[in-house]
């Protein structure tokens, strides 16, 4: 599972649980990890991550969240991203634990010029200054990119070109996307080789991905539907879970996270980001996705959780 930042009680409720844990590094926090000379990474390492290790599993810190440096509020942020998570990385190597604990950042399809095809996919301008040290980052210490992947979105953008069932994640006959030697089925694997292609276009061809966050809203917006979100989660759990990987990276499961356990209703923004929860906000199920495709998670009130599939 993940969370977007630390909450004492729900660490304390993972003790033993055997739930591995991708935790974020809240935005609030990269200035001042950035600029200090060390000591605020370790405090926040020994007060977040080493006060719950072991009976916590942590998998992944995940420095900062979908910062833009091009427009938008947390433009003003990308300088301090990398420095942050140069900091929290010599934290978790000082604590002895840089093969068990991942470090990253998390970015999204944003930040990907030139998507369509996937194999066009780069970081250009602001997105490749800020992406391609951060790429060079991750490839030196072997971690992982984070990245949020959202189907739903790439839909209702070109719903003239993109049928349906193609964004629903249904693997089988219909509809294709050539490219090259590649043949895609589904806009989940476009999306996800487009990203592949802009970080080896960064210099990071061993780079792996790890979706982050991906999900299909139950109503709110155009295509919202109890019936299309149920279908794009079980889809999406078929194909990840299966080993088939995407075109460019085949025969592998594929490390995703569903966006996200409970309804957001009181979200400011679109109505459609209120709906993306597993479960409505008493804890009542929304689908029938079977139970044995995730672990038994502990229902947190009040926080925004991600289950792992």
């Amino acid at each position: 599972m993940r969370m977007y930042a630390p909450n004492p009680q729900a660490l304390q409720a993972l003790r033993g649980s055997g739930i591995e844990l991708v935790l974020d590094v809240p935005n609030s926090d990269l200035e001042g990890l950035a600029n200090d000379d060390g000591a605020a990474a370790r405090k926040w390492v020994q007060d977040n991550v080493l006060n719950y290790n072991p009976d916590v599993k942590f998998r992944i810190i995940a420095v900062g969240n979908e910062v833009n440096p091009n427009s938008g509020e947390t433009t003003r942020l990308a300088s301090f991203v990398l420095p942050a998570m140069t900091k929290i990385y010599d934290a978790i190597v000082s604590a002895g634990l840089k093969d068990q604990i991942k470090v990253s950042t998390i970015t999204y399809s944003a930040l990907v010029s030139n998507s369509f095809p996937p194999s066009q996919g780069s970081f250009d301008g602001a997105s490749g200054s800020f992406m391609g040290p951060i790429i060079n980052f991750l490839k030196n210490t072997d971690n992982p990119l984070l990245f949020n992947i959202y189907p739903y979105f790439g839909y209702i953008g070109d719903q003239l070109n993109v049928p349906l069932s193609f964004a629903l994640c249904t693997a089988t006959g219909g509809f294709l996307i050539q490219d090259g030697q590649f043949q895609y089925r589904n806009l989940f694997d476009v999306m996800l080789d487009a990203a592949y292609s802009a970080v080896e276009k960064a210099g990071g061809p061993k780079v792996e991905i790890v979706v982050s966050e991906s999900g299909w809203p139950s109503a709110g917006g155009s295509s919202a539907s109890v019936v299309n979100a149920g279908a794009y989660y079980g889809n999406l759990i078929n194909h990840v879970q299966g080993g088939s990987g995407s075109p460019k990276r085949p025969g592998r499961a594929i490390e995703t996270y569903l966006f996200t356990m409970f309804d957001e209703n009181q979200k400011s923004g679109a109505e459609s980001e209120k709906h993306f929860g597993l479960f409505s906000p008493n804890k009542q199920p929304k689908y029938q996705i079977p139970q044995n495709t995730w672990s038994t998670i502990p229902l947190v009130e009040s926080l925004v959780l991600y289950c792992t599939i």
